[in-house]
């Protein structure tokens, strides 16, 4: 028998499940000497709900015919909880409240159709002690336990109650660790012919229940998938004369992963233009499109662009987790030095306080974490971004757009009328937008916005460079920080070693003391790498009287940054270097992100 077979009429498989369905209902649940109490009277006796509601909810089911259960639930007389408590008790089984990762196992569901689990709401696991445990939400739906059990050829199996929502988790999670790599894939496209490239996945679909045959969509889906569980930020699909190359950013650093047949780009691209809903048949002028894609638990907001090269259509998408973690202050990369003047300056009433980097580096993520900590029911927060990237419950989010002329200035100058107390502008980026976050400064409103500068004194070169007036800027400014992400050690394979003098000495390091010094290696776990995550290291830039009186005389980066360091200042370079020295990334990472 084969699993194509299971549990969908199929005529062998049918035949032995109906000659034992009688026969072993009871045996499934060790209770055939039982007397089975109603569950109306369970409720009434544990749950405290009284016999007229279990009256009508038997009325209800007279009618429709559901179970009982599930009407005082959709009626909102009882909990999920409080149901399967109730099950519990009346047929003597467990319940448990989630399933660990450490429980999935693949093996045991991967000849079963994902459809098929969440239709039923059942999910096979291995218990602690390697007991096969049959997650149901629905304890009197016989027939497919029954199909389990003979599925895996077990005279018992042990069903356990779970929640819904927790037997969904489960089987997202373990179909999102599938093992189908994108060369067997490739394969299979070798032996298909005629295959429907284009056909639409439904929109807010689930990649993971996507059930086309057609490989091209098999091939894109699991590039996303693959993605996300890698945790990429952007998936680069680029063709050359000869191949075409699939890469990941991960951590900041594109990596190889796919070399699939030229033959296959103009597919591939089609595909991704279906699903972002841009012009298939344009391929001479470059398109930027977006979309929404969903793995599992996962929502990914995906935003497209597509290049025209040489040798065809370059596509990049950036690849943005929505139901991704929020970092606090605590966990972007502080020291604790650092961590006190952070929350010093955003409890600040007034003033501009400006985050400064290149793209990519985590302004907004720093920024994000500053409004986490702040937002309370006694602040009025708006904030204006482009795009928005994150939700944040309490704050008032804004996108531009500039299709109508929604821009930074003009929704800024709109946002001032609405009686804020924090303000966050995404970037500013002319001299109109700058100007009105001053004054909004200035007349009592907390301002946090981000510049592309390389280091902190840079951000008053570059105001200036715009049109603000020093003393100004001066005043308005209160502090600035400079930031870039470095990689993190895996902390399975990272290897100390002896630095050459070379490198200490361009990087500026005297070790002292038994502070061992760390080397990237390389494992599985870390995908080869080397790294497995990113810090911030940072530079607070106070504007102190003296930096204030500097910056009216001279508008000169290095000026004001020598001045800043001399008043105590920790640069980039040196923060690098403490994260060094504790063990959690390479002298060849902050290399990397602080040249000069």
């Amino acid at each position: 028998m084969v699993i194509s077979d299971f549990g969908f009429g199929i005529s062998d498989f049918e035949i032995i499940r109906q000659q034992t369905a009688k026969k072993d209902h009871l045996e499934t649940y060790e209770i055939r000497d039982m007397t089975i109490p109603r569950l109306g009277d369970v409720l009434i006796e544990q749950g405290g709900l009284s016999p007229e509601i279990i009256e009508e909810g038997l009325e209800a089911q007279a009618k429709n015919g559901e179970r009982l259960g599930q009407i005082l639930v959709q009626q909102k007389k009882i909990s999920e909880k409080e149901l399967l408590d109730a099950l519990a008790l009346q047929l003597d089984m467990d319940v448990m409240t989630s399933i660990d990762d450490t429980q999935l196992r693949f093996d045991l569901v991967e000849q079963l159709p994902i459809q098929y689990l969440k239709k039923h709401l059942i999910f096979p696991f291995q218990s602690e002690e390697g007991t096969l445990m049959i997650a149901v939400n629905d304890p009197l739906d016989l027939e497919v336990i029954d199909d389990l059990r003979i599925l895996y050829g077990k005279k018992q199996i042990k069903p356990v109650l779970v929640p819904a929502r927790e037997i969904i988790s489960a089987i997202n999670r373990t179909y999102g660790q599938a093992n189908d790599t994108a060369e067997q894939i490739i394969q299979d496209m070798d032996q298909e012919k005629d295959q429907d490239l284009f056909s639409e996945l439904e929109e807010g679909g689930d990649l993971l229940d996507e059930t086309s045959e057609a490989p091209i969509i098999k091939l894109v889906n699991h590039i996303f998938a693959q993605a996300v569980k890698s945790q990429a930020s952007d998936i680069h699909i680029e063709p050359y004369q000869q191949n075409l190359q699939v890469r990941f950013r991960l951590d900041g650093v594109l990596h190889n992963v796919l070399t699939p047949p030229r033959r296959l780009h103009a597919a591939i691209v089609s595909r991704i233009k279906v699903m972002s809903r841009l012009d298939i048949a344009e391929k001479r002028l470059p398109q930027d499109g977006r979309m929404e894609v969903k793995i599992g638990e996962r929502l990914v907001d995906v935003r497209v662009s597509c290049l025209p090269t040489a040798f065809g259509e370059r596509v990049v998408l950036r690849l943005l987790e929505k139901s991704g973690k929020l970092l606090s202050l605590e966990e972007i990369g502080l020291t604790v030095e650092a961590l006190a003047e952070m929350r010093k300056l955003i409890q600040l009433s007034h003033g501009i306080i400006l985050v400064t980097g290149p793209t990519g580096s985590g302004k907004t993520t720093t920024l994000y974490a500053a409004l986490s900590h702040i937002n309370s029911p006694d602040k009025n927060i708006l904030t204006i971004e482009d795009p928005i990237e994150y939700q944040l419950e309490g704050i008032g989010q804004m996108q531009v757009s500039p299709k109508i002329n929604l821009t930074f200035a003009n929704g800024l100058r709109s946002m001032v009328r609405q009686d804020p107390d924090v303000i966050l502008v995404g970037e500013i980026r002319d001299l109109e937008t700058a100007e009105i976050a001053i004054h909004a400064a200035l007349t009592g409103h907390l301002v946090l916005s981000t510049l592309h500068t390389n280091d902190a004194a840079s951000a008053i070169t570059r105001l200036t460079d715009m049109g603000i007036e020093p003393f100004l800027a001066s005043s308005a400014v209160q502090a600035i920080i400079a930031q870039r992400l470095v990689r993190l050690l895996c902390p399975q394979c990272k290897e100390a070693y002896e630095p050459e003098a070379a490198q200490l000495a361009e990087l500026g390091m005297n070790i002292e003391g038994p502070s061992p010094i760390f080397r990237s290696k390389g494992c599985q776990t870390c995908l080869e790498t080397g790294y497995r995550g990113r810090t911030g290291i940072y530079e607070f830039l106070r504007m102190t009287e003296g930096i204030k009186s500097l910056v009216l005389s001279t508008s000169d980066a290095n000026q004001i940054s020598k001045a800043a360091m001399a008043e105590g200042m920790v640069n980039l370079r040196q923060d690098g270097i403490r994260k060094v020295l504790e063990g959690r990334t390479t002298i060849s990472e902050v290399l990397r992100v602080t040249q000069v």
